[in-house]
Order: C-alpha cells, then sequence, then structure tokens
C-alpha cells in the first residue's frame, strides 16, 4: 500500500446506449437485528446500517389503491401486519405472506397507515402513506439560473444523477441532486462549462441547501461523483464530493480561494489545488476538507497533456472492516489507478488506505490500465468485509491487489448471486479493447475466469441479471452479443430488447429491463411493455440512464426516478403489481444499498442483492445490522 500522488485516465468515446436463521430481538421492536446468512459464522458482525420507518406507500390504479411498505431488518421473521385507512382497518386477518395489500374500489385520496403485528401485539401506526395517484409522485425542483461561460456560449440546467439518504435523521429517505449544465462535457471534449451544482431534498420537495461547485470543477460525467451515506452513525447521512478553490457550500462558506479561476484557454482544469469534502446532509455545511488523493501532479504522466484521462473520477462506499462504511474515492483506469479508502469519523477524515497500481508494491503486476467506467462493491472472499472490484482488477478489504484477469477496460460490470448453484458472487464484466474478451464471467474471490467470448470489439453494455423463468440463475447479455447466456456460457435465446438498467418492477421475482422511459418484461419472442413515463426523459445522452432506480421506498421493488421534461420535478414510479413474496427492504442488504450509493459513479450501472434474488429462489435471508 502506497499513498498516490498523480491521477490518470483514458479519453472516452460516445458509445451506444448502455444497461437464518432468525432475527435476534431483545424487545417487540428492537433497534438491532442480527441474522445469518447461509455459509457464515454465527459470530458475523452486524453492520451498521439506516434507521428507517416503513415506506408506506399506496398506488393508485382504475381498480383501487396498491398499499407496500418495507419489511425492515429490525423486524424479527415472525412479523405480521395490519393496514388501516384513516383509523380503520381494511384486511381481514393480519398479513403475513408479504408486504402488500390491495384495496380493492378504494379512491386515489385514500389515507392508509401500517401497524406490525409482534407476537400477537399489535404495535403504533407507521408513517402515512406516500400517495403515487396517478401511479408517479412528483417532487418539485428548481432548476439553478442558467448563465454565459467566458467563450460566450449560454447554458441551463437539467436534472441530472441523484442518490438517497437520511440527511435528517427522520427515518425518511430524501433525495440528492446533482444538477449539469447544458454544456457539461466529456473529457475528451474541450471548451468551458457552466458550474455543477447539487441540491439536498426532501420528498416533498423541500429545498434543504444547494451546493455551488464553482469553476473550477468541470461538469460532465467523469467530474463529480458524489456519496450519500451515514458514514459516522449519527442517524443522519453525509454528503462526500471532489471540491476546489471557490465551491459555496450549503451554508454560503467559500472553500479555498473565491477568487481564483484555474481553467485553461480550452475549459480544463488542470492546475490548483484539489480537495476532498464532507458536507453535512441536514444543513449542506462543510464539515471537513482535506486534500484529494491522488493528486494531478504531472498530467501527461496519466496518459495524455491536454486533460482529458488525468480526470476521470469513481467513487464508492465500502464496508472494510464489516460493520462500519468508509468512502472510496478513486482517479483514473486506463492506465494508472488510485484508489483511497477513508474514514468519517468523530467530524474528522482519516485515510484507511491507498492502492496505487504505480506503487513498488503494484508495479508490474498487471494492475494497471484495468479499471472499467464505474465500480463495484462487495465481501467477494467470504471473510465479512468489502472488497472493491475495479473493473479487471479487484482490491482486498485492507487496500492490497487481490487479482487482475489483465483484460482490461471496459464499460459495464455486474456483481452479484448470479449463479445460485453455487456459493458467494459472481462478477460479469464487458471489455472496450477489441483485443480482449468480449464478455467474461469471472469468479470474484479469485479473479479466475469461468468463461469468455472471442474477442471482436468496443463491446459498449452488458447486463447480468434473471429475467427470465426458463433459466435457473442469471442471464448474460451484452451489446456485441446476439444471445442470452447463462453462468455456464451457453447460448439460451433471444437477447432482450435493451442491455442497460434493470428493475424488480412486477409481482415475480424476475428482474425487468430499464431503459430510457421504459419498463419492459423479457419474453423468448418479444418484449412486453408495462410502463411508459409520462413527460419525463433520461438523462446522460445515449446512456439514457434515469434520475435514480431502486428500492427507496414501498416493499422490496424497485422505485424509478426520471425527470420531468421541463425540470421542474423529479417524477418518481413505484409499482402497482401485487407480490406474494415477502423480502426485507433491500435498503438493508448492504451490498445492495452501497450499490444504490455508487450507481451515479460514471457510468451508471443499477445496484445488485449479495443474494439470490429470481426465479426459483429459496427463502430470503434476513440481514445482520444495527441501526443507530
Amino acid at each position: 500500500m502506497t499513498h498516490p500522488e498523480t491521477p490518470r485516465t483514458t479519453g472516452h468515446r460516445r458509445r451506444r446506449r448502455r444497461t437464518l436463521v432468525t432475527a435476534l430481538v431483545t424487545g417487540a421492536l428492537a433497534a438491532t437485528a442480527l441474522a445469518v446468512l447461509p455459509g457464515t459464522s454465527s459470530a458475523a458482525t452486524a453492520r451498521q446500517a439506516e434507521k428507517l420507518d416503513r415506506g408506506v406507500v399506496s398506488v393508485h390504479t382504475s381498480g383501487g389503491n396498491l398499499i407496500t411498505w418495507r419489511w425492515l431488518g429490525t423486524d424479527p421473521d415472525s412479523v405480521s401486519f395490519n393496514v388501516y385507512r384513516s383509523g380503520t382497518k381494511v384486511n381481514s386477518a393480519p398479513i403475513t405472506d408479504s408486504t402488500n395489500y390491495f384495496h380493492s374500489g378504494a379512491p386515489e385520496q385514500a389515507d392508509y397507515t401500517v401497524r406490525a403485528v409482534v407476537n400477537g401485539t399489535e404495535q403504533g401506526d407507521s408513517v402515512h402513506a406516500v400517495q403515487f395517484r396517478a401511479g408517479y409522485k412528483d417532487v418539485p425542483i428548481t432548476p439553478p439560473a442558467g448563465g454565459t461561460t467566458p467563450d460566450g456560449v449560454a447554458y441551463t440546467y437539467e436534472a441530472n444523477d441523484a442518490s438517497v439518504g437520511d440527511l435528517d435523521g427522520d427515518g425518511a429517505l430524501d433525495f440528492v441532486l446533482k444538477w449539469q449544465p447544458t454544456n457539461a462535457k466529456d473529457n475528451s471534449q474541450s471548451g468551458y462549462t457552466g458550474n455543477t451544482i447539487v441540491d439536498g431534498i426532501r420528498l416533498d420537495g423541500t429545498r434543504l441547501w444547494r451546493i455551488d461547485l464553482g469553476r473550477n470543477i468541470r461538469s460532465g460525467a467523469h467530474y463529480t461523483q458524489f456519496q450519500v451515506y451515514d458514514y459516522d452513525g449519527d442517524g443522519k447521512a453525509e454528503v462526500a464530493m471532489k471540491t476546489a478553490d471557490g465551491t459555496v457550500d450549503g451554508q454560503g462558506k467559500v472553500i479555498g480561494s473565491a477568487s481564483a479561476d484555474h481553467r485553461n484557454g480550452s475549459g480544463y482544469v488542470l492546475s490548483g489545488p484539489e480537495y476532498l469534502t464532507m458536507f453535512n446532509g441536514r444543513t449542506g455545511a462543510a464539515m471537513g476538507t482535506t486534500d484529494y488523493v491522488p493528486a494531478r501532479g504531472n498530467v501527461a504522466s496519466w496518459g495524455d497533456s491536454y486533460g482529458n484521462r488525468v480526470d476521470r473520477f469513481l467513487a464508492g462506499t465500502a464496508y472494510l472492516d464489516g460493520s462500519r462504511p468508509s468512502l472510496i474515492m478513486a482517479r483514473g483506469y486506463y492506465t494508472r489507478s488510485v484508489i483511497a479508502a477513508w474514514d468519517w469519523r468523530n467530524g474528522a477524515f482519516t485515510r484507511r488506505w491507498t492502492f496505487d497500481t504505480d506503487s513498488s508494491t503494484n508495479k508490474g503486476k498487471g494492475y494497471d490500465g484495468q479499471g472499467s467506467h464505474s465500480l463495484s462493491v462487495g465481501d467477494v472472499d467470504g471473510d465479512g468485509k468489502d472488497e472493491v472490484l475495479y473493473g479487471s482488477m479487484a482490491v482486498d478489504d485492507n487496500g492490497s491487489g487481490l487479482w487482475t484477469t489483465k483484460t482490461g477496460h471496459g464499460d459495464a460490470q455486474h456483481l452479484a448471486d448470479l449463479d445460485p448453484g453455487t456459493p458467494g458472487l459472481e462478477y460479469f464484466k464487458v471489455s472496450e479493447s477489441s483485443g480482449q474478451p468480449a464478455e467474461l464471467f469471472i469468479d470474484p474471490k479469485n479473479g479466475a475466469v469461468r468463461w469468455k467470448l472471442a474477442a471482436c470489439c468496443d463491446n459498449g453494455r452488458g447486463v447480468a441479471g434473471d429475467v427470465w423463468s426458463g433459466n435457473a440463475g442469471a442471464e448474460m447479455w451484452s451489446a456485441s452479443d446476439t444471445q442470452v447466456r447463462d453462468e455456464a456460457g451457453a447460448a439460451k435465446g433471444r437477447e432482450p430488447s435493451s442491455a442497460n438498467f434493470l428493475s424488480w418492477w412486477d409481482g415475480d421475482t424476475t428482474r425487468e429491463l430499464l431503459d430510457g422511459t421504459r419498463i419492459d418484461k423479457y419474453g423468448t419472442s418479444g418484449d412486453t411493455r408495462l410502463l411508459t413515463g409520462a413527460s419525463v426523459a433520461s438523462n446522460n445522452g445515449t446512456k439514457a440512464t434515469p434520475v435514480l432506480s431502486g428500492d427507496i421506498l414501498g416493499d422490496w421493488r424497485e422505485e424509478v426516478v426520471w425527470r420531468t421534461s421541463d425540470n421542474r420535478n423529479l417524477r418518481i414510479y413505484s409499482t402497482p403489481h401485487e407480490t406474494g413474496t415477502k423480502i426485507t427492504t433491500l435498503l438493508h442488504d448492504t451490498m445492495y444499498r452501497t450499490g444504490l450509493a455508487w450507481q451515479n459513479s460514471g457510468y451508471n450501472q443499477p445496484p445488485h442483492t449479495g443474494f439470490y434474488v429470481g426465479s426459483g429462489m429459496g427463502t430470503p435471508p434476513r440481514p445482520r445490522i444495527s441501526t443507530p
């Protein structure tokens, strides 16, 4: 492990569209839930997680209202539920086998709460249901004022990527939204950009704060990767971002020099200090700022001299000690890669470790040039601690290199339990280089390649997930292939109509296809449209990704958030389909939760659970968590 000094990264061309045991509780609703995953020790450490409310939603349909809610990791296994409309119970018997209820014939304005039943005793009312009256819920947002760059180019703002966290400690998730100017640039493109703006927003549209990253943070998909997570365990999420001279926090305080302008004549920022700042999630105030690691150093040492490869950043969150989250901030993936792990404790940053492909420990071992446009986080070796999967390589929880396949850079990667017939996680990725395998299926504990396709091309998109009940386990496909493949690499039939995002949307446990502003159900002869977003737009050009997708409300199914076409609302869609499956809220599966946190990083990818969810799945495990 060494401490990096210089970044690197390579330019990128735009491509086509991308892709039990028992809960141990000390009381009726204890603050800590403990459960044991299959094959792990009962002495495993509980992981810190969010203390959430029930997240009740009511989705109106032509036949009535679908009410869904969270089965929390802090609930006992035997918990059941009753649903109340304006204080009157609407279900005839406690609901034991799911966390949804369809109230037939009810009007859209009906007001619902849910009460847990523990050991025969009914608990108090939950929060009131969030109403999805037209099938969606709008969260009002206000675009920043546009402007004009020094070269005379006018710009306005579009809502871009978002993340979620409980910013104020009330048990409800809030949004952190990145606003991107219409002249945002890929690193390979010269030119000035407007400033990047970040808002903290409650579900009712109340804006808690606005942060202006300033003129010295260039705008584009590769520059600002932000993490929203409760790093210090105080019950409120923090927000971590790369900052620079002129960044203005949510309280109006300037970081560094307010007057400094480090932009060169091509609009790149290749000089001046670079910082890492932790912001208070409730107020937006900068609580701590340190030097960004790694420093850019000599720009040319990252692969070019004009500023493309030096400013490629990734970010994530990982439980490196097995119990508490750490911040991951990285730079570079085409040549040199540097990953720094930080702890935020007691109001201060502490660097846990730094992995540098150019260090004496790692030089010449094939770790350089292996990064992807995103990263993944999970416990791949079964020791209870998370690893960072960084394209074609992995870094162990202690910051040492774990393995490298030496198969180079790629655009998409998926870490999940893709093969339920074998213990642990599997890893699927695609390659950008025409000299590398188009697809690889990897054992992530040691980097062994189980199967691969021949080298073919710049393979821009790849997806892995169980989208078809006719095959045991997950299916995998990519932009360069015409087939879906199983865990052995065997062709299983027609590839889906998209290779972008995934969503658990309808009532079964197979996942659906999310692309652009629609959700489709895979079928062997053709896909079926389940949802088309109304008056919404996708983000990030040809990547066609949502603002956010994940289990943020209701039961374990996933919501999708798009921006409305006028950039005045975040439009949240929640499933209108009943289900008979009961799974703990995915927010309390820490692999899924960290995946939701790093979804905005680089080329956005969907989150995956740490256990198999799909056709033929067994009883889902309960999470082992502790909450503030």
